[in-house]
């Protein structure tokens, strides 16, 4: 028995024994199949490449290079490794223990694939004019929104702030104005959802711009993409490490120019002129109001990220801050930004992906311009006599109110009666998809989307320190706004592949519904400033509260089909048909088709010889885009207006509200019809080294949608009524060259387009003539007339042929030909807003660390109608005037360019000047830092850079900015400057930090 028990103890131990040797004998043959790798990538002028993906090929195994573009990794003995960088061509290599890779730049990769309406295309086989936008630079430059990237970065595309205020509101014009009334802006969809703004978003966050600006690639988005579409892709995560970005910025901006002023012993000479004596004697300069109004603004901005993904799962996750002061205290703008994409590929045939964008802004509504307020802040700094002490003397609490009998307000009460006019704003996005592959060739996409804006508008009034808080006690008033989209899309997309002959074929539908929540409050009889809220309002106004609501929607359907045989010749059909809930139902469904080809000509046998020609192709496409913006939701409905009565007032206990019409019915409304033909030419050469693309368009535009003005018939209050009223052109020609004059180790960049644009009503019907803009309340004229044959916002006035030697009047040009100049028949055109050209340069300039970036943007021919200078050289009451007006007219035969003191005041050429500027809209110096000890400390990249914005603006005009509208993002009213926010120059240090 024990003999029996020791053998098999024996046994027992022999097969462990054997276990454990077997298990070592293969660990350490795993662990001889294992082989530590190190190596160096750069590119091919020798310089280390920061971040390049490093992969073990059929694994989830890999790394990134490092700031020295180094890696170590451990894989199989016998395993690929692939190098993947954007915008150069990835490689595969067997691995060594030390390797060492070059990377080729493929400078057709950053191009290789362009996002186009529901879908992708290779640029190659793109037969649209779609342009791209660099965002490669957009972390370095100090913009507040994503519509500012594409300023003179686009053929074609017009970028206008009207107004330098932080938050301000951009003019975007794809190739030129195309609505009177209606919005002219392009639509904006981002990550597939459609938007009408994107002040939202953080610029950061942008990971691809392209611009569809004519008919052939907006016409799928139909009824929205009259104006052009913009398409943005955020930032999604990448494979491999994860990645953590930071980037902060802090700027400090000075407004670009300043105003002479005349001090008191000249203004008090000027009034004499003008027989005021209210003035009395002794008064001297006590305040210079340039000093307490303008100051040095400052933005800050922090924005930061983290992004991750596998093979199966990706994320990005951003969140940022922004705080801009403007030049003038009062104004300021902030916004909280953040973001958070998700995709994940459930299974094969399955793919979600979600998106979230939350931002909170915050801005004040400074007064400028327009009005009884004669310019606001920014005139008022100039009309406001030196003579003047900021505060009351008699009441040091009260601003300032005695100018002698003279109605004026100083700038720093017209800044108070804004400083708390704050309008902010709540947005959430969310989006969510599901991808599904039924096969290789087709797949469906159902996408969801809810779009909510909640705002908030308030203001409060001092009932002490400005004279017309005095007047009311204190003014509050309280606005609120909801309104909330809804978009569904479902889209099926079938792709085949026969030898050279390729077809897609894609149908989908696409369902819009929008809802609008209105309420409003006001009240004054404060009892004291302590308490800012409407509570604390003694009295609310009656007839200035109440609610309102709307609705709309569109239904849409659409489809494509494309061929392409051997990327040669190219053939692409779009259709779509919408309704909307805004248009008579006899008129509320508009087809909008478009077609488009290209030719490859590059291709061909004839052109073997031609090697140095990488690829050439032209273009052709002609399509329809709708519009039904800029009339009322319920426009072809008859509305009532409600005007409640104050029962609680003695007698009128059981009096009823009165109900009266809004508007004039229109049963006829129809769509607004833009039609746009295309030819266009892409050429490349010199292995990528040239680039240029040219593009000729004639746009179309009928049964405009506008607000007619009605004969007066004093029955009715109600002079206006919307219809499609007329018709527009624009045609243009744009180019864009790219070249790399310089690779290696000194690389040197440049990109170049210029756009020519001409613009001009071509038809109304009810109305011979609109005028509009009233800018001065001494001259009650208008100096904006719009009818055919003209350019759109064309000036209106007399012509100005210098200064009468014995009077000392302007004197305006006879025209109709009566012996006296300056009658009604004397007016003609006398300025064009509307540039002849627009154009815009980049330089990339690099060696070794440091890169240099400058960015040319100008317009050419347009004019501006500088109605600041009514108000500060018109001498015509007991406004200050600028040192210009020393000029002035004063003894009979004195030549001068300038008028005396009370000259014959009109809308005329003295005011009228060229706004064509050339200026350095930024330059940019960074510098990658490299050394071991970030490499130890995980850092990939440390950047600082400095930005000067604004640098230099090469101009004629002699106001502050030649880059305004006071009226904002008209389409009728373009180019006038009355007192508006001027642009400033500022300088920002900011630091770029990946880990």
């Amino acid at each position: 028995m024990l003999m029996k028990k020791s053998k098999r103890s024996c046994r027992f131990i022999a097969r462990k024994f054997f276990i454990a040797f077997s298990a070592i004998f293969f660990s350490l043959g795993a662990f001889a199949q294992q082989l530590s790798v190190s190596g160096l990538v750069s590119d091919t002028s020798k310089e280390p490449l920061i971040g390049v993906s490093v992969l073990e090929k059929g694994t989830s195994n890999g790394t990134i290079t490092d700031i020295e573009g180094r890696f170590s990794l451990n894989t199989k003995e016998n395993a690929v490794l692939v190098f993947s960088y954007v915008g150069y061509k990835t490689m595969e290599k067997k691995v060594t223990s030390q390797m060492s890779v070059t990377l080729q730049e493929d400078a057709e990769m950053l191009e290789e694939v362009v996002v186009i309406g529901y879908g992708t295309v290779q640029r190659k086989d793109v037969t649209t004019a779609i342009s791209t936008v660099s965002t490669k630079d957009l972390i370095e430059r100090p913009i507040t929104s994503a519509g500012q990237a594409i300023q003179g970065k686009v053929a074609g595309i017009s970028v206008i702030q009207p107004s330098g205020m932080p938050g301000g509101e951009l003019s975007i014009r794809v190739r030129g104005t195309t609505s009177f009334n209606g919005s002219n802006d392009p639509l904006y969809v981002v990550d597939g959802v459609p938007v009408d703004k994107i002040d939202f978003l953080s610029p950061n966050d942008i990971a691809s711009m392209q611009v569809m600006k004519d008919a052939s690639s907006a016409a799928i988005y139909g009824s929205r993409a009259a104006n052009g579409v913009v398409l943005i892709t955020t930032k999604t995560g990448q494979k491999g490490a994860a990645k953590v970005s930071l980037n902060v910025q802090y700027g400090i901006d000075k407004v670009i120019d300043n105003v002479k002023v005349l001090n008191t012993q000249e203004y008090v000479e000027l009034q004499r002129e003008l027989g005021n004596t209210s003035l009395p004697d002794g008064l001297t300069d006590q305040t210079d109001w340039f000093d307490e109004a303008y100051q040095i603004g400052h933005t800050q901005s922090y924005q930061a990220s983290v992004s991750d993904g596998t093979d199966r799962l990706k994320y990005f996750l951003s969140g940022g801050y922004l705080d801009q002061k403007g030049t003038l205290d009062a104004a300021f703008f902030k916004r909280y930004n953040f973001r958070g994409n998700i995709e994940n590929d459930v299974r094969k045939w399955l793919k979600l992906s979600a998106n979230i964008s939350y931002s909170s802004t915050i801005k004040n509504d400074l007064i400028t311009g327009q009005g009884s307020n004669r310019g606001g802040v920014v005139l008022s700094v100039i009309n406001t006599p030196t003579y003047a002490p900021i505060w009351n003397p008699s009441n040091p609490e009260q601003y300032n109110d005695n100018f002698y009998g003279a109605n004026l307000t100083h700038p720093l009460e017209n800044m108070e009666r804004s400083r708390n006019n704050k309008q902010k704003e709540d947005r959430i996005i969310l989006s969510g998809s599901a991808l599904i592959t039924f096969m290789p060739e087709l797949n469906f996409k159902s996408s969801f989307s809810l779009d909510r804006r909640n705002g908030l508008d308030t203001n409060f009034l001092d009932p002490q320190k400005t004279s017309w808080g005095r007047q009311h006690f204190g003014i509050g008033s309280d606005e609120r706004n909801r309104n909330t989209v809804i978009t569904i899309d479902n889209v099926a997309t079938f792709n085949k592949r026969i030898a050279k002959h390729a077809f897609e074929a894609m149908l989908g539908t696409s369902y819009t519904k929008s809802e609008y929540l209105n309420s409003w409050i006001n009240g004054t009889n404060y009892r004291s400033s302590d308490i800012e809220t409407l509570n604390a309002a003694n009295k609310i106004d009656w007839y200035n509260t109440g609610t309102a609501g709307s609705e709309w929607g569109i239904m849409s359907y659409f489809g494509r089909v494309a061929y392409n045989y051997d990327s040669k010749y190219l053939l692409t059909i779009n259709m779509r048909r919408d309704g909307s809930s805004r248009l008579h139902p006899d008129s509320r469904w508009g087809t909008f088709p478009s077609m488009s080809a290209g030719w490859r000509i590059s291709s061909e046998k004839f052109m073997e010889s031609f090697s140095w020609i990488d690829d050439l192709k032209i273009r052709a496409g002609w399509g329809k885009t709708g519009n039904q913006s800029g009339i009322h939701d319920y426009a072809y409905l008859q509305r009532y207006n409600i005007q409640r009565l104050a029962w609680f007032e003695e007698g009128k206990e059981n009096v009823l509200s009165t109900i009266s019409p809004a508007n004039l019915r229109a049963t006829d409304l129809k769509w607004e019809t833009t039609t746009q033909t295309n030819i266009g030419l892409d050429f490349t050469a010199f292995s990528s080294r040239l680039n240029i693309t040219l593009d000729y368009y004639f746009k179309k535009t009928t049964d405009m949608l506008m607000n007619v003005t009605m004969p007066s018939t004093g029955a009715s209050s109600i002079s206006t009524i919307q219809r499609n009223e007329g018709a527009m052109e624009n045609k243009g020609f744009e180019i864009a060259v790219a070249t790399k004059n310089f690779q290696g180790a000194f690389a040197w960049d440049t990109d170049f387009n210029i756009s020519f644009n001409k613009n001009k009503l071509t038809k109304l019907m009810y109305t011979p003539m609109y005028e509009d803009a009233l800018t001065s309340d001494h001259v009650n004229a208008k100096v904006v007339r719009n009818q055919p044959g003209r350019p759109l916002g064309s000036f209106y006035g007399y012509i100005s042929d210098g200064v009468d030697p014995e009077t000392g009047n302007l004197i305006y040009r006879d025209l109709d030909n009566n012996g006296k100049g300056g009658n009604p028949g004397d007016q003609t055109f006398i300025g064009d807003p509307n540039p002849d050209f627009t154009f815009g340069m980049t330089n990339n300039l690099s060696w070794k660390n440091f890169n240099l970036n400058i960015f040319l943007q100008g317009s050419y021919g347009n004019d501006v109608y500088n109605a600041s200078r009514m108000e500060t050289e018109g001498m015509f009451d007991a406004k200050n005037q600028t040192t210009v007006v020393l000029d002035r007219w004063k003894i009979p035969g004195q030549i001068t360019s300038v008028p005396r003191a009370g000259f014959n005041i009109k809308n005329s050429t003295y005011f009228v000047e060229d706004g064509s500027y050339l200026r350095v809209k930024t330059v940019t110096l960074s510098y990658n830092i490299k050394s071991k000890f970030l490499t130890r400390a995980g850092i990939t990249r440390l950047q600082p850079y400095f930005t000067a914005n604004n640098l230099l603006t090469l101009t004629s005009y002699s106001g502050m900015d030649p880059e305004v509208n006071q009226w904002g993002n008209s389409g009728a009213v373009q180019g006038i400057d009355w007192g508006t926010y001027p642009h400033s120059k500022s300088f920002v240090f900011g630091i770029n930090v990946d880990f």
